[in-house]
């Protein structure tokens, strides 16, 4: 089953590489969606695909990359993203 899901990641998640690694790790993982940075320091996604691997997607964006640290994630069901893909989104 397909699954969407917005995210917003809390922590120290900017500058230290997240969306780059947020892109690479969806990539793997066959997800579409965006990665962003969000003028309040937060980051925030959509990925969207087979169920087990946005789960997995939220379960590495836990820990994220090795100079992150993230204190919360939300989520929220989304609409699916138009087109196939992963992008890096201008900070919003």
């Amino acid at each position: 089953m397909i699954t969407s899901v917005q995210a917003v990641f809390h922590g120290r998640v900017q500058g230290v590489w997240f969306r780059a690694w947020t892109q690479g790790e969806a990539l793997k993982l066959g997800l579409s969606g965006w990665v962003r940075n969000c003028a309040d320091g937060t980051v925030e996604a959509v990925f969207s695909g087979e169920d087990e691997n946005v789960a997995a997607m939220l379960d590495k964006a836990r820990k994220g990359p090795p100079l992150a640290r993230v204190d919360n994630i939300t989520t929220e069901p989304a609409n699916a993203p138009e087109g196939p893909g992963f992008h890096k989104l201008p900070t919003a």
